[in-house]
């Protein structure tokens, strides 16, 4: 086993726990300090037409790719074997789920980018931090794209899964072989990098609302509401007092 580089120990091992740390101590920080911008900082009074056609494919497409790399990465390829689904399938559905994602945030983060740029308004209330985080963004939407459509549909392939993967989970497993990452091609090197810049980063974006996603309501049990028979419920603002008034009023009239 060859020694790894000072690069590569910064690159794959120094950075990826710094990044961990900014995202964790971030969000505690961020949600302590800053719990009433704890949202997305929405837009939408200031363009609406745009944003109802990107979000929706952007958010759709980044849900994909996120259950996408948390299979792919996370969980080892001898557990889905074991589960019964060969390699050459798990290849094929996730060729086609990862196109899929990068087509569909490809599409809504031009519409979005087109949007934020292009309106004055919504872009006098960018600040720098959302800029940076959107060109991080689409470098690392691009390298991702790079490498699923580019390198492992039209190109050669490369299973990440026997080094990329191995490497990520011994990061969290505090066992990290740099040698398990620096066997793959380049473009996978960067695009790991970007990523942790971005992952440092998020806890003081707008996308911090990722968190507040309003998942609990699916949860929460149905609100049974009852019609009382005979019962008139006044509307809001309407008093007991005018109910009696126009009672009285409408029983006098001959």
């Amino acid at each position: 086993m060859n020694a790894a580089s000072a690069g590569q120990l910064l690159a794959f091992v120094v950075l990826p726990y710094v990044a961990l740390t900014v995202f964790v101590v971030g969000h505690i920080w961020r949600y302590r300090f800053d719990r009433f911008g704890w949202t997305s900082r929405s837009s939408e009074l200031y363009e609406r037409r745009l944003l109802v056609v990107g979000a929706p494919l952007f958010h759709y497409g980044t849900i994909l790719a996120i259950l996408g790399h948390a299979t792919g990465l996370l969980v080892p390829s001898s557990w889905t074997s074991a589960l019964g689904v060969s390699e050459p399938l798990y290849s094929t559905f996730s060729k086609l789920a990862g196109t899929t994602a990068a087509v569909l945030i490809i599409i809504g983060l031009i519409v979005l980018t087109v949007r934020r740029t292009g309106n004055l308004r919504v872009r006098l209330v960018t600040s720098v931090v959302d800029w940076v985080a959107i060109a991080l963004l689409w470098v690392m939407i691009a390298l991702g794209t790079l490498v699923t459509v580019g390198y492992n549909v039209l190109g050669p392939g490369y299973d990440y899964r026997e080094s990329v993967s191995i490497w990520l989970r011994g990061i969290f497993l505090l066992r990290p072989d740099v040698q398990d990452i620096v066997t793959a091609p380049a473009v996978f090197q960067i695009h790991v990098t970007v990523a942790w810049l971005f992952l440092a980063l998020f806890p003081f974006t707008r996308f911090v609302h990722f968190w507040s996603a309003p998942v609990w309501y699916l949860l929460r049990p149905f609100v049974v509401y009852r019609r009382r028979r005979g019962l008139r419920v006044p509307s809001p603002g309407e008093s007991a007092a005018w109910q009696t008034h126009g009672r009285v009023s409408r029983g006098s009239r001959p």
